[in-house]
């Protein structure tokens, strides 16, 4: 059955903040949806993601990134091309790559939407989501939930609205809308 809206979270819960993906999807599991959308732990990703991509019209996707922003920013992309992601997609780049390149290369990329969260490091041996992460966590799965809502509600409804060119200083062919302004504290 094919799927209108996967959220995907991806990461490593034992490396800290690398797991804030993980951290994301388990907490959304537990909200209801509208018919059409599904809720997914994707882990370190990899190959077993697949099928999940494949049956999947549009992808909201939640990981951690190593982009030298402060810890805590947020930042919706829409990558087109494996190639576009953040280069530094932490311990799980390669095997999340090689999936993304080989559904470019059958033709089967569904449209993916990143959240791109930054952090400073990845740490080891530990569970726990530093205390800038911990802050950015609720708004940033209300920000999920209301966007991924809209793509399923909406029939008019354009993430284009929502993105803007991203900095040539970044050389990178996606487009970004940047929300971390709504996550800072009053």
């Amino acid at each position: 059955m094919k799927t209108k809206v996967l959220i995907l979270g991806v990461g490593n819960v034992l490396m800290g903040d690398e797991g804030v993906g993980v951290h994301v999807a388990r907490a959304l599991e537990s909200h209801l949806w509208p018919e059409g959308v599904v809720v997914l732990d994707g882990g370190t990703g990899g190959f077993h993601l697949m099928e999940h991509l494949e049956l999947a019209d549009q992808v909201i996707m939640i990981d951690a990134t190593l982009d030298h922003r402060p810890a805590g920013t947020v930042r919706r992309l829409r990558p087109r091309f494996a190639r576009e992601f953040p280069k530094a997609l932490s311990s799980h780049d390669i095997g999340l790559r090689d999936l993304l390149e080989g559904l470019t290369i059958l033709d089967r990329m569904p449209e993916i939407i990143l959240y791109a969260v930054s952090i400073d490091t990845v740490q080891s041996q530990t569970i726990d989501l530093s205390e800038e992460l911990e802050r950015v966590l609720d708004p940033l799965c209300a920000d999920i939930r209301n966007f991924a809502r809209s793509l399923i509600e909406d029939p008019t409804f354009c993430c284009d609205g929502y993105l803007d060119p991203i900095g040539e200083d970044e050389g990178r062919l996606y487009a970004h809308y940047d929300i971390h302004a709504k996550f800072q504290e009053p």
